[in-house]
């Protein structure tokens, strides 16, 4: 889903830089904003080099089907860079939830690992493209909203975008990711891929087909309370923004 989302995600708002919508806290020293300064704009980099891929590719073979190959190789690069992430929050240079962002970040290369790689039959559908594609458009509004954030030069139209596309952006990337895992179903359910049956040394069994439609039930709940959340935060946001242009 979105990359503020239940397993599978495309935008987050918890901050790898300072969020504007947040309280002021103190900043991290100036090693770290260095070191979340070229972390962001490499990430930044990586995504744009996605987007080009993607861009070429389908300008080379006149269509959008199978564009998946073309960039697989960075997509799981740059995606699984994200974990770092994780770790910026517990050692505390970016003050999210080392919890919530973990859940963000593993639920994204959950996706890109345990589903679109290790169900290969699912790498030609349609639905691969749509949340790559809303991923791709998130992650360089993310990273360049955080890399300036941390410069302090944060243009409105960067802002604008970051709490403006997820309006087409979450509902995108959670129908591509949701078709996605749905697709992957009958291969995983005939191949036992990841499922452990018994009896066994260990006297554990797991069922990695109905885990997949347990994940995709947990959409329900969690998509929506993360959209509207993200429509609260733009309200802030922006709607300071406006209020300060009127008074002006």
């Amino acid at each position: 889903m979105p990359r503020a989302g239940p397993v599978c995600t495309s935008t987050r708002f918890s901050a790898h830089g300072p969020d504007v919508a947040s309280k002021k806290r103190k900043g991290p020293g100036a090693l770290a904003t260095a070191y979340l300064v070229i972390y962001n704009v490499v990430m930044t980099a990586g995504w744009l080099v996605i987007a080009v891929g993607l861009a070429r590719a389908y300008l080379a073979r006149g269509s959008y089907h199978g564009l998946y190959y073309s960039i697989e190789k960075p997509l799981k690069f740059f995606q699984t860079g994200a974990i770092l992430e994780i770790l910026h929050c517990a050692v505390g240079i970016v003050p999210s939830s080392v919890v919530l962002t973990g859940f963000q970040v593993m639920s994204r290369v959950f996706l890109t690992w345990a589903v679109t790689h290790s169900v290969r039959e699912v790498q030609s559908e349609d639905s691969v493209l749509l949340f790559v594609t809303a991923w791709t458009v998130t992650e360089i509004i993310r990273y360049s909203f955080y890399t300036f954030s941390l410069l302090n030069h944060l243009p409105y139209l960067i802002k604008w975008a970051r709490y403006t596309f997820f309006f087409v952006l979450y509902p995108m990337g959670v129908t591509g990711e949701l078709l996605t895992i749905y697709a992957a179903l009958p291969f995983v359910q005939k191949t036992g891929l990841y499922s452990v049956t018994l009896p066994n040394k260990y006297n554990f069994s797991f069922d990695y087909y109905t885990f997949l439609i347990l994940v995709m039930f947990s959409y329900i709940p969690l998509f929506p309370q993360l959209y509207f959340h993200m429509i609260r935060q733009r309200k802030k946001v922006l709607g300071q923004v406006e209020d300060y242009s009127k008074v002006e």
